[in-house]
């Protein structure tokens, strides 16, 4: 019991910005361990930004509350994914070769495709929130943060690591562990689902699904394998996706 806390602080500690102090005995097996509680750590993601819409939405207009529960799960995670995301824009829309992807995304600055793929992600996500239904937009916020999480967890453990040559700075990213982990992982993502009706389960599955598949294989055909950059990127497709198709869901009902 004492290591599995261990491992869910060490997933707090990766993928928030939540102190959680010390963690003694810290290696590289409790990271890897640690992507089982992705999805659990988006639940908290998408929890925060459900209260502060909530809080806001008493006092504010709906979109401006939108736009501050935004701002609430950025501060969380400390933009850990929408840097990948704009990392990946700028390494794969300027690169040709997996070097030279691999050599673009590890520079901290960010440039002209990934200032415009973040603008654009973050745009399309507030527009998509606005227009949610009001009193489904905190359960839609929590929903969206979960299961986005639960596919970059697929994506470690049906793809491989692009690693950079043995001199390179990089993050340190989480490896697929075992399947009990991966099932974990989908677990706490799927009950997620709750908040939405089986239709849209079932639809919203099926586009986040084909959505990484069609991912894996680009990823893998321009660079071989995932990084930590792709994995925000891919968080940051399938949560924008997410709240997308419930709009159109709930627009053509």
């Amino acid at each position: 019991m004492i290591k599995e806390w261990k491992i869910f602080l060490t997933a707090v500690m990766f993928y928030s910005r939540v102190p959680v102090g010390n963690i003694v005995g810290w290696n590289e097996e409790l990271l890897n361990k640690a992507t089982r509680y992705f999805p659990l750590v988006g639940w908290m993601v998408g929890a925060f930004g459900a209260l502060v819409f909530w809080a806001s939405s008493m006092l504010l207009p709906v979109s401006l509350a939108v736009l501050l529960s935004m701002v609430a799960t950025i501060l969380f995670t400390g933009a850990f994914h929408e840097d990948g995301f704009a990392d990946f824009c700028d390494g794969f829309g300027g690169g040709y070769t997996p070097e030279r992807i691999l050599e673009i995304m590890k520079d901290s600055r960010i440039g002209t495709y990934g200032s415009i793929g973040l603008i654009s992600m973050l745009g399309i996500k507030f527009l998509a929130l606005s227009h949610i239904d009001v009193m489904r937009i905190p359960f839609i916020l929590i929903a969206g943060h979960a299961v986005s999480r639960i596919f970059p967890v697929l994506l470690i453990y049906s793809s491989v690591y692009a690693r950079l040559d043995a001199t390179s700075k990089t993050k340190p990213v989480g490896k697929a562990d075992s399947a009990l982990s991966l099932l974990i992982a989908v677990v706490f993502g799927a009950v997620a689902f709750v908040f939405l009706g089986w239709k849209e389960m079932v639809i919203v599955l099926a586009v986040l699904l084909l959505l990484t598949f069609f991912f894996r294989n680009y990823i893998t055909r321009k660079l071989g394998g995932y990084t930590g950059d792709v994995l925000g990127a891919l968080q940051q497709l399938c949560e924008v996706c997410f709240y997308l198709v419930v709009l159109a869901i709930q627009y053509y009902q």
